[in-house]
């Protein structure tokens, strides 16, 4: 696919592994295939983690299984007690989850759900008024909801931006660069050369957060920008 861009980008989409390119409009295809040539170790290595991806066993979330905090593995250690429901992080790699004795997978999600909602809240809180400063532009509302294929959202005309809660699973720099992402969709709604230009002013190394994001795609979208 050829458009009006500098460089030319590589993807390669969940869950075949199909690679997508585009280019630049005066770039041979000669030039081209040679790019590509250069970057098949990495496609390789990329479709090698989808299928690890469709392998995984369904969550039942229990004890001894392995969940994300801020790019981080953590063990999950279940504690069953008659008191309200709760989730911690104790020391570096462990998640504790408090619950009733009878509670089901479903129910245990729901805890663990919510706790990283409130800790991803508290974190995008800080980032927003740090970066809406920054950039020099308001949101009139913000929120957080779990998206299929979006990490975020902005609504220029409403002044409003959702975040999805997989986030709360990336490294910090990840999320910061959602952030500043939608933030910057207040100034300029697509994805064009101002845009991409707003993105280097603000967050220089933003192309390996979104490398970082693209590694694990919730769906076949990737973000170009």
């Amino acid at each position: 696919m050829r458009k009006p861009i500098k460089n030319l980008h590589l993807s390669v989409l969940p869950p075949g592994g199909k690679v997508r390119v585009s280019s630049p409009l005066h770039m041979k295809d000669d030039v081209i295939r040679s790019l590509i040539a250069t970057r098949i170790p990495w496609i390789r290595k990329q479709r090698a983690k989808f299928e690890a991806q469709a392998r995984q066993m369904p969550r039942e979330y229990i004890s001894g299984e392995t969940h994300y905090v801020l790019g981080r593995p953590h063990r999950l250690e279940v504690v069953y007690e008659s008191r309200p429901p709760s989730a911690t992080v104790k020391g570096k790699n462990r998640i504790i989850l408090q619950v009733r004795g009878n509670s089901t997978p479903v129910r245990r999600e729901e805890v663990l759900m919510e706790w990283y909602r409130s800790e991803l809240r508290r974190i995008s809180e800080e980032l927003l008024e740090a970066w809406q400063k920054r950039i020099g532009v308001a949101v009139r509302s913000w929120g957080i909801k779990r998206m299929k294929t979006r990490w975020g959202t902005c609504n220029q005309k409403a002044g409003r931006i959702w975040l999805n809660l997989e986030l709360i699973k990336k490294p910090m720099a990840c999320i910061e660069y959602v952030v500043v992402h939608e933030l910057l969709h207040l100034i300029e709604k697509k994805h064009n050369q101002r845009f991409v230009d707003l993105m280097t002013k603000h967050l220089p190394r933003w192309r390996s957060s979104r490398e970082e994001l693209n590694r694990f795609m919730l769906s076949h979208e990737e973000w170009s920008y």
